[in-house]
């Protein structure tokens, strides 16, 4: 059985290295986040604390 030249792992290494790069940036850039849509309901009712010391 052959054994592989360091320099076929090396360019084997290369390869999926950029390949899994290139996947994850894709799939990064691709997701389009919604920004939350404040409604007036969902404001949280702030009142005055009274500190009693």
């Amino acid at each position: 059985m052959p054994q592989m030249a360091p320099i076929s792992w090396l360019s084997l290494f290369i390869m999926f290295t950029v390949t899994f790069l290139l996947f994850n940036i894709m799939n990064y850039y691709s997701f389009l986040p919604t920004s939350p849509k404040f409604n007036e309901s969902s404001k949280i009712s702030t009142s005055p604390l009274n500190w009693k010391w």
